[in-house]
């Protein structure tokens, strides 16, 4: 089974940058769409953002339009995520997953699959 494991979390504080990963056990995910989760505490998950399996077509939730930036690199089976200008909103622990496609309807197709995540805390 193939596995993801999120990385790049951290403690930064508002206004700051981090840069999440999301690296693959292999190539499957190279034929999916992927997509950018997070939840926060006592919250539910949401959507954050949804790259195309070829990387041509991106879209983002309005909450992290602007500030963040998904992509992709196939040849080393990695999603990352590129955030600038973070907010305390933006605080909870971040998850990447295959998903249907790069719509902001987009759900994850892996059933109940979900990695270990990555916390992101942002200070005020």
């Amino acid at each position: 089974q193939v596995h993801l494991v999120e990385s790049g979390g951290g403690l930064v504080q508002t206004g700051g940058s981090l840069r999440l990963s999301c690296a693959a056990s292999d190539r499957t995910i190279t034929r999916y769409a992927m997509g950018w989760f997070r939840q926060a505490p006592g919250k539910e998950r949401e959507f954050v953002a949804v790259i195309s399996w070829y990387g041509n077509s991106r879209n983002y939730a309005d909450s992290v339009k602007g500030r963040f930036t998904i992509s992709r690199d196939n040849t080393k089976n990695t999603i990352y995520l590129q955030m600038n200008s973070l907010k305390p909103e933006d605080t909870a622990v971040y998850y990447c997953v295959p998903v249907s496609g790069a719509t902001m309807d987009a759900h994850p197709v892996w059933y109940n699959y979900w990695g270990q995540g990555t916390q992101v805390t942002v200070s005020s």
